[in-house]
């Protein structure tokens, strides 16, 4: 079993800056990379930034420039650090982990319950 606990969420104005954090935890052999996903009421869910153990990262073309994605692998951790920010970022942001948890068996997708961003005008 694995659990990614999610913080640092809030509401921030226009402008400002807000950083998530995720930490993986249970049964975790590797993890093969982790992302941030968000969705906004009415809205699909969508991937924001993601990065992978070896270090190569992605980001959404809405936040490329703006937001930046790291990794700790001692912990587990992932970190987004959000500058910037703009009301249409305002959104649900969710931690996902694909984990390998166990030697002959595939690995898996996890994710956080969720955090929530508000970014004001």
């Amino acid at each position: 079993q694995v659990q990614l606990a999610e913080s640092g969420g809030g509401s921030v104005q226009a402008g400002g800056s807000l950083r998530l954090s995720c930490a993986a935890s249970g049964s975790i052999i590797s993890i093969n990379y982790m992302n941030w996903y968000r969705q906004a009421p009415g809205k699909q869910r969508e991937l924001v930034a993601g990065i992978t153990s070896g270090g190569s990262t992605n980001y959404a073309d809405s936040v490329k420039g703006r937001f930046s994605i790291s990794r700790e692998n001692a912990k587990n951790t992932v970190t987004l650090q959000m500058n910037s920010l703009k009301p249409e970022d305002t959104a649900v942001y969710y931690c996902n982990a694909r984990v390998f948890t166990r030697w002959g068996t595939p690995v898996s997708d996890y994710w956080g319950q969720g955090t929530q961003v508000t970014v004001s005008s």
